[in-house]
């Protein structure tokens, strides 16, 4: 049963005390409802010739509460800025034809989401599909005839429950869902229907899109291989749901259906490129190990899949996004370098040059690595471009210099201030290593006061936060906190061996790291070592709840979707095919002593920290059966505690505006009612 009184306290605090924050403050500092008014810009797509580009600019309705976006166009120099689509809907993935004339892109528009063909010197749209299912990764033929994208297409198949014949008229339940996939949900999407995502080709001037692959695994990433080929990447060996790594690149005939196989290592070979001339195909993969975190290396072969080398094999970081230079002696590229996502070049020898930094993050709610780029035949290219400051805008550039052409959120930032974001480094208590992190002050900040501290944690564990804007963490720093965010060991951008620190070892050392830069900051005449306060989403929820189990020196602390037992977890999760063999030595029942060391719930009769729960209902990533198991032994152990439940949210808890404010707000009043002195401002 619900304790109602905690929650009617619960309410008052926000209405009440919280209230009186957000409105003791000068407007101009950032406030919740001012999530509504952030832009951002994503997918930027260059023409051909690079005089022109296609972006996304992502938006949020109030009275909705659903984010949307539209396409817009805009020349090379920053002129002639103007929108394709407009409205309350989901305008997306605009993709150029090769001659640059017309472009193909996504949208909800019509209730369900459909390919659509706009023409520039006609100012027309045309719908070309009426599809069931959505359509992923869309690719033009060389001459602007076809298209080729992957679709689902759902397996039927008999029931294996018999049923008698219900009498007519009959009101009988549902039919059973019967399951026997080891892969039977997705966090995100629910349940899954049973089936895989298929190649299609549609002509561009009309007509039905024509199945050509009936493949036993998903297709992903097609591309015109040759006038009747396609290229793409699968799992299609016989132990995939084992292995769910293991794919490969092939090559289909168009035509006789045959499939040609060009890659044969155990491990993942995905994302092929062909180069301009047709003489090479570059692709990113590597060799399995086995290991929680693996970095992609960038390969090339020959056309028929010999002579394949590894070009990026002294190079310590992973890469994404590639695209080939014009003259195909070399490719472009991003990646993650100490929390800074970077535009690089690397030549078919090796060798990397970086272009342009501050490519942006494309997360609002926190400060995770995640960009987007294009290239034009003539080498120019459009990317995300974004800082602490400010969500992604779009800047373009050539040779190494670039220009910044929008500034979405100046109408906003213009009179919002924002806290002061400063990098610092320190030493981790455990071995001396070097750990970075960031600290953001509140506005108007004053260093003769006190100000109470926040450690937040981001999750992965295998990912990194840095230098990008964080609308959560700017709304904790506008209510007077000074908010510290580490990437500790386990955390990528910093190398295969710092991020495999924590290999069969997470939680551990981790915390070290995260304390370590506490005591750093603490060290600091304006923070208030009495108001210590922790929370973390996911991974982060993890470590948070690790942390009160080893230390009662926070005041309180939020874990939010948080892991708490990985024996549960292995089995429950969504993917239950990986977690056991890349984050453990192997399955739980051989390994109880190790999952159980390894499981905040074993030190849940150590907490003393008044803690919340906090995780969506329909998050099937860390299911919210992991949170009410904490939430259980902290009641039992009589610790002041709280569960809250985002309704109709999966892991990502803030994809909606409002559980972005909902999640905010909800950490605020908690440590606001554990705070042992009131803020001075």
């Amino acid at each position: 049963m619900i304790n109602n009184s905690i929650s009617r306290y619960f309410l008052v605090i926000i209405a009440s005390q919280f209230s009186t924050i957000l409105y003791s403050q000068s407007d101009q500092n950032f406030k919740p409802i001012d999530v509504f008014n952030l832009e951002y810009v994503s997918n930027p797509k260059i023409s051909p010739d690079g005089e022109k580009i296609l972006y996304v600019r992502n938006f949020k309705d109030i009275m909705t509460d659903e984010n949307y976006s539209n396409i817009w166009i805009v020349d090379y120099d920053g002129s002639n800025n103007t929108a394709i689509t407009t409205g309350n809907q989901k305008d997306y993935d605009p993709t150029w034809s090769k001659s640059g004339d017309k472009f193909v892109f996504k949208s909800d528009i019509d209730s369900t989401v459909q390919l659509y063909l706009y023409r520039l010197s006609q100012n027309s749209k045309q719908k070309l599909t009426n599809s069931q299912n959505s359509m992923e990764q869309v690719s033009w033929s060389d001459d602007d005839k076809y298209l080729v994208f992957t679709s689902f297409v759902e397996k039927t198949e008999d029931h294996f429950i018999e049923m008698p014949e219900k009498p007519k008229g009959a009101k009988w339940n549902d039919p059973a869902i019967e399951i026997d996939n080891i892969k039977y949900r997705s966090d995100g999407k629910g349940y899954l229907n049973h089936g895989f995502s298929q190649i299609f080709i549609l002509p561009v001037e009309g007509g039905t899109p024509r199945q050509i692959t009936t493949l036993k695994n998903d297709a992903k990433s097609p591309k015109w291989f040759s006038k009747s080929e396609i290229i793409f990447s699968s799992n299609l060996h016989e132990n995939a749901d084992l292995e769910p790594r293991n794919s490969e690149l092939y090559v289909i005939d168009i035509q006789t259906k045959k499939i040609k196989v060009l890659t044969k290592r155990k491990g993942p070979d995905f994302s092929p490129q062909v180069s301009h001339g047709k003489s090479k195909i570059a692709y990113l993969g590597f060799d399995e190990k086995y290991l929680g975190y693996q970095q992609n290396d960038l390969y090339i072969m020959s056309m028929d899949g010999k002579n394949i080398q590894n070009i990026s094999e002294n190079f310590d970081r992973n890469i994404s996004n590639i695209k080939w230079a014009k003259d195909g002696r070399g490719l472009y590229f991003q990646y993650d370098d100490k929390g800074m996502t970077k535009l690089a070049y690397i030549s078919s020898s090796g060798k990397v040059k970086d272009i342009v930094n501050q490519l942006g993050g494309l997360s609002i709610g926190r400060p995770y690595s995640g960009a987007s780029f294009s290239v034009s035949k003539n080498d120019r290219y459009a990317f995300t471009f974004g800082n602490v400051y400010n969500p992604s805008d779009l800047a373009v550039g050539f040779n190494g210099r670039y220009n910044r052409l929008t500034f979405l959120n100046k109408d906003l930032f213009d009179y919002k201030k924002l806290g002061e974001v400063e990098e610092v480094w320190f030493e981790s208590s455990f071995d001396k290593r070097q750990i970075q992190g960031w600290i953001i002050k509140p506005p108007n900040f004053d260093d003769s006061k006190k100000y109470p501290l926040i450690l937040e944690i981001h999750g992965g564990p295998f990912s990194n936060y840095g230098f990008r804007f964080s609308a959560e963490m700017q709304l904790f720093a506008s209510k007077g906190y000074v908010v510290l965010y580490i990437n500790p060991r386990g955390s990528t951008s910093y190398g295969s061996e710092f991020a495999n620190l924590i290999h069969h070892n997470y939680p551990n050392q981790d915390y070290d790291d995260l304390m370590s830069g506490v005591d750093h900051v603490i060290k600091r005449s304006y923070i208030d070592e009495n108001n210590l306060f922790v929370t973390g989403g996911s991974g982060g929820g993890v470590l948070s709840a690790w942390i009160i189990g080893k230390t009662n020196r926070f005041k309180a602390a939020v874990v939010s979707k948080p892991v708490i037992n990985w024996y549960s977890f292995v089995l429950y999760a969504d993917n239950v095919n990986v977690y056991y063999k890349y984050w453990f030595p192997g399955f739980p029942w051989d390994n109880l002593n190790h999952y159980m060391k390894r499981s905040p719930i074993s030190y849940v009769g150590n907490v003393k920290t008044p803690t919340m729960l906090l995780t969506g209902e329909k998050d099937y990533r860390t299911p919210i059966a992991e949170s009410e198991q904490f939430y259980a032994g902290l009641k039992l152990n009589g610790v002041e505690s709280m569960l809250v439940r985002i309704p109709n949210a999966s892991h990502g808890i803030a994809k909606r505006p409002s559980n972005l404010i909902t999640k905010v707000n909800a950490i605020i009043a908690w440590f606001e009612k554990y705070r042992t002195k009131k803020r001075e401002q």
